[in-house]
C-alpha cells in the first residue's frame, strides 16, 4: 500500500555559521527547506545556552520561511506567546518543563502560532495524553 508523504526539511538554525545568518538562510532557503527550526536552551532545563527572542525577532524579517521555536527552557508558559510575537508561526515546549501544558499550548494557539508538545527520548507518550487535544505536533527527541 502506497500512502502521500509530505515530507518538510526543517534545519536548525543552530547548524549555521551564527558570523552570517541571514547568508545561511538564504542557503536553506534556495536548497528547499520548509521550515526554520530555532532552538531556544537557557542553562537550566539543558545545560547550554543558545539563542533567543532578539535573534528570532530579527531572522523573522529576513526569511519567507515559518519558524518553529523549540522551547528548550524552564516556564515555557512564561514566554511562548513572546516567542509568537516576534515572528515564530510555531512554538514547541516540553512537557516535562511544563506542569499546565495545556494553558501554554491554547496562548500560542490565541497569540496566532500552532502549538507543539515535545517529549525527551525517555518520557512515556503517555504524559502528554492529555496535551494531544491542543496540540498541532508532537516531536519525539532523537538526541
Amino acid at each position: 500500500m502506497q500512502t502521500d508523504r509530505n515530507i518538510e526539511i526543517a534545519p536548525s538554525i543552530l547548524s549555521a555559521d551564527f558570523s552570517c545568518l541571514r547568508e545561511e538562510i538564504e542557503a536553506v532557503e534556495r536548497g528547499g527547506a520548509a521550515i526554520l527550526h530555532f532552538d531556544v536552551m537557557d542553562g537550566h532545563f539543558v545545560p547550554n545556552i543558545t539563542i533567543g527572542l532578539p535573534v528570532l525577532k530579527s531572522l523573522a524579517k529576513v526569511t519567507r520561511l515559518p519558524i518553529d521555536a523549540h522551547l528548550m527552557i524552564s516556564e515555557p508558559g512564561r514566554y511562548a506567546t513572546q516567542f509568537v510575537d516576534a515572528g515564530a508561526k510555531m512554538v514547541s515546549v516540553h512537557v516535562e518543563a511544563d506542569p499546565h501544558l495545556h494553558r501554554t499550548l491554547m496562548a500560542i494557539k490565541s497569540a496566532g502560532a500552532q502549538g507543539g508538545v515535545v517529549l525527551n527520548p525517555s518520557t512515556p507518550l503517555a504524559a502528554v495524553d492529555e496535551a494531544l487535544q491542543f496540540a498541532d505536533k508532537v516531536l519525539v527527541m532523537s538526541v
